[in-house]
């Protein structure tokens, strides 16, 4: 039996939408009011500031530069932005971020993506190929290691593309469900890991016994197909399937508003 993922704004469903329209509000949506998120720059900002102007109007928004509570009236630049810092209930140093907010478990969501992702959920934003002599060198870790460990819950955003969702990473910057549940106890991680990855397809879950990324919901017009030819190991699909409700107007219009008025924030 399949179901629709219903949105959160009351109005009707608008004509035309891209993917990544898609997925940033599927993302929005995922959040929920009063919560506390750790926002990266682009996908993840846009979403947590499309929330908060549709039906989170109490989400805490804490970027990593030190702004808590920020509530920009555009989408930042980067985490360095001074509208942040301008618009931020307070500013407090990097260290007092990691150190009182998000290691001792004090933020329930925080949001993650990568260059690749694994059936378990580790995220490598490190190196493709090997470490020694890589094919690439990515930018790293940052804060991610620590976002992965000590947040409640962590959202990844990420499209979906064969390169990128492997059946194991060529470096785990970001410990996801290690090689199975159970892993992150042993490990002494705080947070849960990832409980659900977003993208331009659809979304995946952990299953609650393997903690393997199992394919829960679809987007509308994708086909269960697209989904595991982009998927480099093979992927299963919940019994109750999911299609995720498409845009209403009122959720297209606040984003596209959002992307033209901070142009350079928006992915």
């Amino acid at each position: 039996m399949t179901g629709t993922v219903e949105p959160v704004a009351g109005t009707e469903p608008t004509a035309t939408w891209t993917a990544d329209e898609m997925m940033s509000i599927a993302a929005a949506r995922a959040l929920r009011e009063g919560q506390a998120c750790f926002v990266g720059i682009g996908l993840p900002s846009t979403a947590a500031n499309l929330a908060r102007r549709l039906h989170a109007p109490r989400l805490v928004l804490i970027y990593e530069s030190g702004t808590l509570d920020t509530r920009p009236d555009e989408l930042p630049l980067s985490i360095g932005d001074g509208i942040l810092a301008d618009a931020a209930l307070s500013v407090v140093g990097v260290p007092e971020v990691f150190n009182y907010w998000l290691q001792p478990g004090r933020i329930d969501v925080g949001f993650l993506s990568g260059a690749q992702i694994d059936r378990l959920g580790n995220i490598n934003t490190t190196v493709i190929g090997e470490y020694d002599e890589p094919d690439v060198r990515l930018p790293g870790s940052g804060g991610a290691p620590e976002i992965a460990a000590s947040c409640r819950e962590v959202i990844v955003v990420m499209r979906h593309r064969l390169r990128a969702f492997v059946e194991q990473v060529d470096f785990v910057t970001s410990v996801g469900h290690g090689s199975g549940r159970g892993d992150r106890e042993r490990l002494g991680l705080r947070g849960a890991g990832p409980v659900r990855v977003i993208t331009d397809l659809g979304v995946l879950e952990p299953d609650p016994e393997t903690g393997e990324l199992v394919l829960t919901a679809l987007h509308q017009g994708i086909a269960v197909e697209q989904a595991r030819a982009e998927t480099g190991w093979p992927l299963q699909v919940a019994a109750d399937l999911m299609f995720t409700a498409p845009p209403t107007t009122e959720e297209l219009g606040t984003l596209r508003a959002m992307r033209t008025v901070g142009s350079g924030g928006a992915a």
